[in-house]
């Protein structure tokens, strides 16, 4: 008989992330498809807290490991409070998210548990009683199902894959698990968190859309002359405008290698499609990007896909946008970014 954990960790201001709160929607369907018991594990500074806000998610149980200790991520402390809430909890499958914290030690704990990892899973069903996850590989150009026998089988939920499971507060009553750290467990300490101010941030996974640019904007424009700051400061605007996260093609963070103008603010980390990044966005806008099957696969999991682009031939049109504008994506832009202004006076 299948026991379901989904294992979780809380943020460092005891809540529950969104991508917690996709697994644990997930290890509730499985558990249910199953026919099976399935429980919620927490580590974090307050665990109670955070149970409290998922009290009626259904679990049968929930475990927490609490302290000071595991506020913040640090393998020697996470492992082995992961490993103390999966013997507790005698669980076979064990379901957590795939946050840093967790790919992190997630080998790990498989290994002292004597049990299988797989990463990046972006779906867990089950089938004539038999559990299943499925992946893709190659760049998300292949999707594969896999079964596994062995027991206990971890898994990393990939974010953006499963609906948040929608809970409420209460008061729950949470098991404590006792965890005795060694002194060689606590070697590693955080000094402090270095970010960019919210402005700055240009990647937002959970943006409700994604804007990508091309390295058309870097390009000679139509007067023969190439207006890379102006082109910075429309997307910079566009994105502050909008809150949303930014994309870029692959051939546009390549400039950098090549002695080319480039949009300072852009990076590989902003890079989609190719050996870039699948995001999951529900809305996607590419500008002056030609829309060809590299680039379109990093667009797979965008719902509504729109394009800007002057040439009416390119890759966008040819059925790998929704909606494309014929356009000079800097006029629209700033016909765009006029209007928004507009609205967010009123």
């Amino acid at each position: 008989m299948e026991k379901v954990l989904a294992l979780l960790h809380t943020e460092t201001d005891g809540s529950l992330a969104k991508s917690a709160l996709e697994t644990l929607g997930a290890a509730q369907e499985t558990a249910t498809a199953l026919g099976a018991q399935w429980i919620v594990g927490l580590i974090g500074e307050k665990a109670s807290g955070a149970a409290n806000s998922i009290v009626d998610c259904g679990a049968a149980r929930f475990l927490g490991v609490s302290g000071a200790d595991f506020v913040q991520p640090r393998y020697g402390s996470d492992a082995a409070a992961a490993e103390a809430i999966c013997r507790a909890a005698n669980a076979t499958v064990v379901i957590v998210p795939s946050t840093s914290r967790w790919n992190r030690v997630l080998a790990g704990v498989a290994h002292r548990l004597g049990g299988r990892a797989d990463t990046h899973v972006t779906g867990v069903t089950v089938a004539d009683g038999a559990l299943a996850i499925t992946r893709w590989y190659y760049r998300q150009r292949m999707e594969a199902v896999l079964r596994r026998a062995h027991r206990p089988w971890f898994m990393a939920l990939e974010s953006g894959c499963h609906q948040p499971c929608k809970t409420s507060r209460g008061t729950a009553s949470v098991e404590a698990v006792a965890v005795a750290l060694p002194d060689g467990a606590k070697r590693t300490t955080v000094k402090g968190l270095k970010a960019p101010v919210g402005d700055q941030q240009t990647i937002r996974p959970d943006a409700a859309l994604l804007f990508v640019a091309g390295a058309g904007w870097t390009k000679k424009q139509s007067d023969g002359q190439t207006h890379v700051p102006e082109a910075e400061k429309l997307i910079l605007e566009f994105l502050n405008l909008t809150k949303a996260s930014l994309g870029s093609s692959k051939s546009l963070v390549d400039l950098s290698g090549e002695g080319q103008a480039i949009l300072p603010f852009m990076s590989h980390l902003n890079q989609v499609g190719q050996t870039g990044s699948t995001p999951r966005h529900p809305k996607g806008l590419s500008t002056c990007c030609h829309g060809e099957e590299p680039h379109a696969i990093g667009w797979r999991f965008i719902s509504e896909r729109r394009a800007v682009n002057l040439d009416p031939n390119c890759g966008w049109a040819r059925g790998k946008a929704d909606v494309l504008y014929v356009a000079d994506a800097f006029e629209v832009v700033r016909k765009v970014n006029g209007l928004l202004a507009a609205k967010s006076v009123h």
